[in-house]
């Protein structure tokens, strides 16, 4: 697909981050978008954002109210689509929406770990399932499922267990490059690609907390405080001296750092990857800590959960995570 006028794109979480850039970006080379996201707020912004600059007449921006890991909203996503976009096919379908959390067996709760694997890989599952059909009946059609370098290591460093988040990317990753040859076999002219972003700013870890606590408010429970203390005390902090607003300051500022001083900023990693999709590419590493990574895990696989590698590794591509 070398170009995206005039074409159908559905992405999943448009309302901030990659998607809300994917979705702007599409829109400004004159592709239709409708977009999903379980806030109404968030995706009202990206639509506004992407009707800065006139729009081309006719060209359609929808927006849709839809948690991911729920098929029936997916297929109330999908009806509504074909309603407001007049239309019985898609193009492209970027299966974008993710959280993190739920990283321990041990410290996090069972829904809390269901909850980001059941968005993270569900979502991308049910998503190609659902708008299939969609594509089967366009000319031409292009899958872009997002993993993550958590999608061939399993890690963000030894004092932080990351479980739900990586198994999920690991199995986004695995579909994804299966779906290669389904599709040669039964669907040629659908194409599909996994991407694998390293560290990119977006507001992923405040979104996910508010996700998993099913509040919008900005403060730590208590119950956040407690586990934010067991995650630090894990990384070799001690919060013995610190008081609750102490740990409710850090976490707030984790929140900023990792949007606000990422290596690689949510506009220029969804150029990557619509870049990528033009390419023809199947596999589209974006951020060059995402090449760097890769090229290490391949390099010593055996190594790749070494305090050494890790360590290494985050002087090397300048990573100020945890």
């Amino acid at each position: 697909m070398k170009d995206f006028a005039g074409k159908i794109a559905v992405i999943t979480g448009g309302g901030t981050g990659m998607g809300r850039e994917l979705a702007r970006q599409l829109v400004a080379e004159g592709c239709n978008v409708a977009m999903c996201d379980v806030s109404a707020a968030a995706m009202a912004e990206t639509k506004r954002l992407c009707e800065v600059e006139k729009l081309p007449q006719g060209l359609r921006i929808t927006t849709h109210i839809a948690d991911v890991s729920i098929e029936d909203q997916l297929l109330r996503f999908r009806d509504e689509l074909a309603e407001q976009q007049a239309t019985d096919k898609i193009h492209l379908l970027f299966n974008n929406a993710g959280i993190g959390g739920g990283g321990s067996l041990f410290t996090n709760t069972r829904e809390q770990w269901e909850k980001t694997f059941n968005i993270c890989w569900g979502g991308v599952y049910l998503g190609v399932r659902t708008f299939l059909p969609l594509l089967l009946k366009a000319e031409e059609g292009h899958i872009v499922n997002t993993s993550s370098v958590n999608g061939f290591w399993a890690s963000v460093g030894l004092g932080v267990s990351h479980t739900a988040y990586s198994a999920a990317k690991f199995a986004v990753k695995g579909f994804t490059e299966a779906l290669i040859n389904d599709l040669r076999l039964n669907a040629p002219h659908i194409k599909c690609s996994v991407v694998m972003p390293g560290h990119i700013g977006t507001s992923i870890v405040s979104n996910s907390r508010m996700i998993l606590s099913g509040s919008e408010s900005e403060r730590l429970s208590e119950t956040e405080i407690a586990v934010t203390r067991q995650r630090l005390n894990g990384m070799g902090i001690d919060t013995a001296p610190m008081s609750d607003e102490d740990i409710q300051k850090i976490a707030a500022d984790r929140a900023r750092t990792f949007r606000d001083e990422a290596p690689m900023t949510a506009a220029a990693a969804a150029k990557v990857i619509l870049d990528g999709v033009k390419a023809g590419r199947w596999r589209i590493l974006v951020g060059d800590d995402a090449h760097r990574l890769d090229e290490r895990v391949r390099q010593t696989p055996e190594r790749a959960y070494d305090a050494e590698f890790y360590q290494s590794l985050v002087a090397e591509v300048g990573w100020r995570l945890g």
